[in-house]
């Protein structure tokens, strides 16, 4: 910080810009009292799902895993779709496709809230982020293996008789 003296007034400045990583209002949220957010008024609300929409969107703009996360999601839904699935089975495969979001969600948190505590290398930062990491390759795994117990059988039905031919 500086401080300059003009005249009879002082000014203390600060020389680094605040640092703001995911959104513009990062500041303002982090100075909000707890009586600004009152559950009852609803424009709490919807600024809340403005930062949850522009968290997703970070998301998918800056990780290329979430980008590569939605084109998998669609593509399971419009084979769902295809297949004609029962509702029980869309319901496990919106839960698998959620978890994996949220695995996701939950690990970059995680490397951006170690990023700021440990700029330096630390290897229980390491540790953290790898954690995070293998989180994230759970819900992958266990989203093939639920797929793959979802969708072979229709689609075996819905194939064979095309390869028979």
């Amino acid at each position: 910080m500086k401080t300059q003296q003009t005249g009879t007034e002082r000014k203390t400045t600060n020389s680094r810009r605040p640092l703001l990583i995911f959104h513009p209002d990062t500041l303002a949220t982090l100075n909000a009292r707890p009586e600004d957010y009152s559950p009852i008024v609803s424009e709490s609300r919807l600024k809340s799902l403005r930062y949850a929409l522009a968290g997703w969107l970070y998301m998918l703009r800056y990780q290329k895993n979430t980008r590569i996360q939605a084109v998998f999601s669609v593509a399971a839904m419009a084979l769902a779709l295809w297949l004609g699935l029962p509702p029980r089975d869309w319901a496990v495969l919106v839960i698998i496709i959620t978890m994996n979001w949220m695995a996701e969600f939950i690990n970059a948190a995680l490397e951006a809230a170690v990023n700021l505590a440990s700029p330096q290398l630390h290897p229980m930062a390491r540790v953290c982020k790898d954690v995070g990491a293998a989180a994230v390759l759970l819900a992958a795994v266990a989203a093939v293996l639920v797929g793959a117990f979802i969708f072979a059988p229709p689609l075996l039905e819905r194939l064979v008789p095309l390869l028979a031919r």
